[in-house]
Protein backbone atom coordinates (compact mmCIF):
# COMPACT_ATOMS: atom_id res chain seq x y z
CA UNK A 1 0.00 0.00 0.00
CA UNK A 2 1.71 3.32 -1.03
CA UNK A 3 1.79 6.40 1.19
CA UNK A 4 -1.30 8.31 -0.36
CA UNK A 5 -3.05 5.24 -0.16
CA UNK A 6 -2.45 5.36 3.61
CA UNK A 7 -3.02 8.87 3.81
CA UNK A 8 -6.80 8.43 1.64
CA UNK A 9 -7.77 5.32 3.90
CA UNK A 10 -6.92 7.26 7.17
CA UNK A 11 -8.79 10.49 6.12
CA UNK A 12 -11.78 8.12 5.22
CA UNK A 13 -12.10 6.59 8.43
CA UNK A 14 -11.84 10.01 9.81
CA UNK A 15 -15.06 10.90 7.88
CA UNK A 16 -17.24 7.40 8.66
CA UNK A 17 -16.30 7.78 12.49
CA UNK A 18 -17.33 11.81 12.56
CA UNK A 19 -20.86 10.40 10.03
CA UNK A 20 -21.10 8.24 12.42
CA UNK A 21 -21.11 10.81 15.42
CA UNK A 22 -23.43 12.73 12.97
CA UNK A 23 -26.15 9.64 12.80
CA UNK A 24 -26.05 8.67 16.87
CA UNK A 25 -26.74 12.47 17.26
CA UNK A 26 -30.32 12.32 14.78
CA UNK A 27 -30.95 8.84 16.30
CA UNK A 28 -30.42 10.06 19.97
CA UNK A 29 -32.98 13.12 18.75
CA UNK A 30 -35.52 10.17 18.34
CA UNK A 31 -38.69 10.35 16.01
CA UNK A 32 -40.59 13.60 15.54
CA UNK A 33 -43.37 14.36 17.77
CA UNK A 34 -46.42 15.49 16.31
CA UNK A 35 -49.48 16.24 18.96
CA UNK A 36 -51.89 16.98 15.89
CA UNK A 37 -54.61 14.17 15.16
CA UNK A 38 -53.26 11.20 13.18
CA UNK A 39 -55.71 11.18 10.06
CA UNK A 40 -53.13 9.47 7.60
CA UNK A 41 -50.45 6.98 7.30
CA UNK A 42 -47.04 7.63 8.07
CA UNK A 43 -45.22 5.03 6.19
CA UNK A 44 -47.10 5.80 3.06
CA UNK A 45 -45.94 9.23 3.62
CA UNK A 46 -42.82 8.50 3.66
CA UNK A 47 -42.61 5.97 1.08
CA UNK A 48 -44.05 8.77 -1.14
CA UNK A 49 -41.34 11.23 -0.50
CA UNK A 50 -38.23 9.26 -1.46
CA UNK A 51 -40.30 8.03 -4.73
CA UNK A 52 -43.13 9.73 -6.87
CA UNK A 53 -42.51 13.33 -4.55
CA UNK A 54 -38.86 13.28 -5.93
CA UNK A 55 -39.73 13.37 -9.65
CA UNK A 56 -39.68 16.44 -11.44
CA UNK A 57 -42.94 17.09 -12.01
CA UNK A 58 -43.68 17.18 -8.24
CA UNK A 59 -41.17 19.24 -7.20
CA UNK A 60 -41.43 23.53 -7.21
CA UNK A 61 -39.53 24.35 -10.06
CA UNK A 62 -37.40 21.64 -11.16
CA UNK A 63 -39.74 20.41 -14.12
CA UNK A 64 -38.88 24.00 -15.49
CA UNK A 65 -35.20 22.81 -15.46
CA UNK A 66 -35.17 19.15 -16.64
CA UNK A 67 -32.01 19.45 -18.08
CA UNK A 68 -30.46 20.56 -14.59
CA UNK A 69 -32.06 18.00 -12.85
CA UNK A 70 -31.07 15.04 -15.33
CA UNK A 71 -27.98 16.44 -14.74
CA UNK A 72 -28.11 16.45 -11.20
CA UNK A 73 -28.95 12.65 -11.42
CA UNK A 74 -26.84 11.57 -13.28
CA UNK A 75 -24.04 13.17 -11.15
CA UNK A 76 -25.21 11.75 -8.17
CA UNK A 77 -25.40 7.92 -9.31
CA UNK A 78 -21.62 8.58 -10.09
CA UNK A 79 -20.58 9.81 -7.17
CA UNK A 80 -22.13 6.71 -5.81
CA UNK A 81 -20.46 3.91 -8.16
CA UNK A 82 -17.30 6.29 -7.87
CA UNK A 83 -17.47 5.45 -4.13
CA UNK A 84 -17.54 1.45 -4.85
CA UNK A 85 -14.87 2.10 -6.90
CA UNK A 86 -12.37 3.71 -4.81
CA UNK A 87 -13.01 0.88 -2.12
CA UNK A 88 -12.57 -1.66 -4.02
CA UNK A 89 -9.38 -0.34 -5.60
CA UNK A 90 -7.48 -1.09 -2.05
CA UNK A 91 -7.68 -4.78 -3.04
CA UNK A 92 -4.60 -5.74 -5.53
CA UNK A 93 -6.42 -7.53 -7.32
CA UNK A 94 -9.48 -5.16 -8.26
CA UNK A 95 -7.62 -4.25 -11.64
CA UNK A 96 -6.70 -7.48 -12.75
CA UNK A 97 -10.23 -8.35 -12.38
CA UNK A 98 -11.61 -5.28 -14.24
CA UNK A 99 -9.56 -6.06 -17.41
CA UNK A 100 -11.15 -9.69 -17.58
CA UNK A 101 -14.67 -7.58 -18.29
CA UNK A 102 -13.67 -5.14 -20.78
CA UNK A 103 -17.80 -4.68 -21.50
CA UNK A 104 -17.48 -3.22 -17.84
CA UNK A 105 -14.69 -1.02 -17.97
CA UNK A 106 -16.24 0.17 -21.39
CA UNK A 107 -19.51 0.81 -19.29
CA UNK A 108 -17.68 2.19 -16.56
CA UNK A 109 -15.38 4.64 -18.83
CA UNK A 110 -18.67 6.06 -20.59
CA UNK A 111 -20.62 5.98 -17.54
CA UNK A 112 -17.51 8.69 -15.43
CA UNK A 113 -17.41 10.28 -18.93
CA UNK A 114 -20.77 11.37 -18.66
CA UNK A 115 -21.41 11.87 -15.38
CA UNK A 116 -18.12 13.75 -15.08
CA UNK A 117 -19.20 16.08 -17.76
CA UNK A 118 -22.57 16.44 -15.77
CA UNK A 119 -20.68 17.86 -12.72
CA UNK A 120 -18.44 20.64 -14.90
CA UNK A 121 -21.47 21.79 -16.45
CA UNK A 122 -23.50 22.12 -13.36
CA UNK A 123 -20.07 23.88 -11.62
CA UNK A 124 -19.84 26.26 -15.06
CA UNK A 125 -23.92 26.70 -14.48
CA UNK A 126 -23.18 27.92 -11.10
CA UNK A 127 -20.90 30.85 -11.90
CA UNK A 128 -22.50 31.82 -15.07
CA UNK A 129 -26.45 31.60 -13.90
CA UNK A 130 -26.92 34.89 -11.78
CA UNK A 131 -29.73 33.83 -10.18
CA UNK A 132 -28.04 30.78 -9.02
CA UNK A 133 -24.88 32.68 -8.67
CA UNK A 134 -26.74 34.85 -6.55
CA UNK A 135 -27.95 31.81 -4.24
CA UNK A 136 -24.95 30.24 -4.41
CA UNK A 137 -22.00 30.24 -1.22
CA UNK A 138 -17.94 29.07 -0.91
CA UNK A 139 -19.44 25.43 0.33
CA UNK A 140 -21.57 25.02 -3.28
CA UNK A 141 -18.77 25.74 -5.10
CA UNK A 142 -16.18 23.19 -2.82
CA UNK A 143 -18.41 20.30 -2.75
CA UNK A 144 -19.26 20.42 -6.24
CA UNK A 145 -15.54 20.78 -7.07
CA UNK A 146 -14.36 18.24 -5.05
CA UNK A 147 -16.97 15.63 -6.06
CA UNK A 148 -16.29 16.68 -9.91
CA UNK A 149 -12.64 16.21 -9.35
CA UNK A 150 -12.93 12.72 -7.78
CA UNK A 151 -15.63 11.64 -10.32
CA UNK A 152 -12.58 13.32 -12.99
CA UNK A 153 -10.02 11.21 -11.43
CA UNK A 154 -12.10 8.16 -11.06
CA UNK A 155 -12.04 8.07 -15.12
CA UNK A 156 -8.60 8.90 -15.67
CA UNK A 157 -7.79 5.95 -13.08
CA UNK A 158 -10.84 3.52 -15.26
CA UNK A 159 -8.77 4.81 -18.81
CA UNK A 160 -4.88 4.09 -17.32
CA UNK A 161 -4.95 1.61 -15.00
CA UNK A 162 -1.80 0.63 -14.38
CA UNK A 163 -0.41 4.52 -14.57
CA UNK A 164 1.07 5.20 -11.22
CA UNK A 165 1.29 9.03 -11.13
CA UNK A 166 -2.53 9.06 -12.14
CA UNK A 167 -3.06 6.90 -9.24
CA UNK A 168 -1.08 8.71 -7.15
CA UNK A 169 -3.58 11.95 -7.92
CA UNK A 170 -6.36 9.48 -8.14
CA UNK A 171 -6.01 9.31 -3.93
CA UNK A 172 -5.19 12.91 -3.36
CA UNK A 173 -8.77 13.69 -5.16
CA UNK A 174 -10.09 11.16 -2.92
CA UNK A 175 -8.53 12.27 0.16
CA UNK A 176 -9.85 16.21 -0.31
CA UNK A 177 -13.47 14.89 -0.69
CA UNK A 178 -13.10 12.79 2.34
CA UNK A 179 -11.29 15.52 4.50
CA UNK A 180 -14.59 17.91 3.48
CA UNK A 181 -17.55 15.45 3.11
CA UNK A 182 -18.04 16.15 7.13
CA UNK A 183 -17.71 19.83 7.32
CA UNK A 184 -19.78 21.02 4.31
CA UNK A 185 -23.09 20.38 2.42
CA UNK A 186 -22.04 16.67 1.41
CA UNK A 187 -22.94 15.64 4.70
CA UNK A 188 -26.20 15.29 3.34
CA UNK A 189 -25.52 12.07 2.08
CA UNK A 190 -26.49 11.16 5.61
CA UNK A 191 -29.15 13.92 6.56
CA UNK A 192 -31.10 13.44 3.24
CA UNK A 193 -32.65 10.40 4.44
CA UNK A 194 -33.33 11.59 7.51
CA UNK A 195 -34.97 14.76 5.83
CA UNK A 196 -37.06 12.82 3.62
CA UNK A 197 -38.30 10.58 6.56
CA UNK A 198 -39.54 13.55 8.36
CA UNK A 199 -41.28 15.41 5.47
CA UNK A 200 -42.62 12.09 4.39
CA UNK A 201 -43.95 11.88 8.28
CA UNK A 202 -45.32 15.07 8.31
CA UNK A 203 -47.42 15.13 5.35
CA UNK A 204 -48.22 11.72 6.15
CA UNK A 205 -49.47 12.28 9.39
CA UNK A 206 -51.90 14.81 8.00
CA UNK A 207 -52.54 12.20 4.67
CA UNK A 208 -51.29 15.49 2.50
CA UNK A 209 -49.10 12.96 1.05
CA UNK A 210 -49.68 10.65 -0.70
CA UNK A 211 -52.01 13.24 -3.10
CA UNK A 212 -55.39 12.20 -3.61
CA UNK A 213 -55.88 11.50 -7.02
Amino acid sequence: MTVYQIVALTVTVFCVVVMLAYLLRIVKLGTPKDHSKKSGSVAKGVVYANTAAMLPNQKESSYLHLPTYSMGIIFHIGIFIAFLIYFCSFFTNFIAWLQQYPWLHAILLMGFLISSACGIALFLKRIWNKNLRNLSNADDFISNGVVTLFQIMTLSLLLFLNNPILKNCYYIAATLLFMYMPLGKLKHVLYYFFARYHLGFFYGWRNVWPPKS
